[in-house]
């Protein structure tokens, strides 16, 4: 499973948004510079944020872009879902998507709702704080051991 670019694009761009939220508001062309995007898509971006009320958008002097909620209230699954629409695995599990030959014999089909509750629960988890902040490399628990 692989995040979309736009998806991708969206946490960049919101972790650059959170490095901004001490009250001060960003332009998207700032936005744009800092994470190294293009201006027309960081644009694109923040009108998707904007609708899914990640993102406040204040025009005229002193306006800009601030995050809509603290940044400990964002999880990468709300962004995600900003850009994507609700995270799933498969297409069968959408009301009236019918695309599947296996439909009607699927054993699978009545469990994937408990799948696509995982992924999105272990996204939640992952608040746009931790992004914001340096990285700091996660050690497999087996490294540490041989260290």
């Amino acid at each position: 499973m692989r995040l979309s670019n736009l998806a991708d694009y969206a946490v960049v761009t919101m972790g650059a948004a959170a490095r901004h939220c001490g009250g001060s508001r960003v332009s998207s062309a700032e936005l744009a510079r800092e994470t190294g995007l293009p201006v027309p898509t960081v644009q694109k971006l923040v009108s998707k944020l904007t609708a899914a009320g990640l993102l406040r958008s204040t025009r005229g002097t002193g306006g800009g872009l601030q995050l809509a909620r603290p940044a400990a209230a964002i999880s990468v699954a709300d962004i995600v879902e900003a850009v994507e629409g609700p995270i799933a695995l498969t297409a069968c599990v959408e009301h009236g998507a019918h695309d599947c030959a296996l439909e009607d014999s699927c054993a699978i089909r009545p469990h994937w709702p408990v799948v696509n509750a995982a992924l999105r629960g272990a996204l939640d988890d992952i608040k746009l704080t931790r992004l914001a902040s340096p990285a700091t490399p996660a050690i497999p628990n087996s490294v540490k051991e041989i260290a």
